[in-house]
């Protein structure tokens, strides 16, 4: 059985940072699919997207959470539409605890930004944001813990991760 720990949420959210900070305190490896998907590309996620396109994109997504998901005890980022395809929310639940990273608008725009490296976000208003975000929010509902992350650090959202796993983390053999 996996047994690991993956954070799920809009980008912005904070699971890379999080995910790190989290991971260590476990002493468990960190995986994140958008790096995943970078190295075995040669490419950076914006590149992927100029050249090949979204649907591209989210096969390599596919198979990125699928050896992602087949790890044991790790701590997984997902990307923030990795939750969009049905088979990687059954990988990412079998035998994981998936923990959603809530974030809002605004906070999500201030750590993601409009420009950049984030090709979904890039040239939309705030308001197309804004329905963005409503529009992942059921895909992110599987989750078995939700974590607000709006005004708190890394380090204290992963103490809640922790706090709110703990007894699930001690039962593991």
């Amino acid at each position: 059985m996996p047994c690991n720990i993956v954070l799920i949420g809009f980008m912005g959210s904070g699971k890379t940072t999080v995910g790190k900070i989290l991971a260590a305190s476990l002493g468990w490896p960190f995986l994140d699919t958008d790096t995943m998907i970078e190295e075995d590309a040669g490419l950076s996620i914006k590149a992927i997207f100029a050249r090949y396109g979204e649907q591209y994109f989210r096969e390599l997504e596919q198979a990125a959470v699928a050896r992602a998901a087949a790890s044991r005890r790790v701590v997984i980022a997902t990307g923030g539409g990795a939750v969009l395809s049905g088979v990687n929310v059954q990988r990412l639940r079998e035998g994981n605890k998936v923990v959603w990273l809530q974030v809002g608008l605004e906070t999500a725009l201030q750590r993601a930004g409009v420009t950049g490296d984030r090709p979904l976000l890039q040239g939309r208003r705030q308001e197309e944001v804004a329905e963005l975000i409503k529009h992942r929010e059921p895909y992110y509902a599987f989750a078995d813990v939700y974590v607000e992350t709006d005004g708190k650090n890394a380090a204290a959202v992963a103490g809640e991760i922790k706090e709110a796993l703990k007894l699930w983390l001690a039962n593991l053999k």
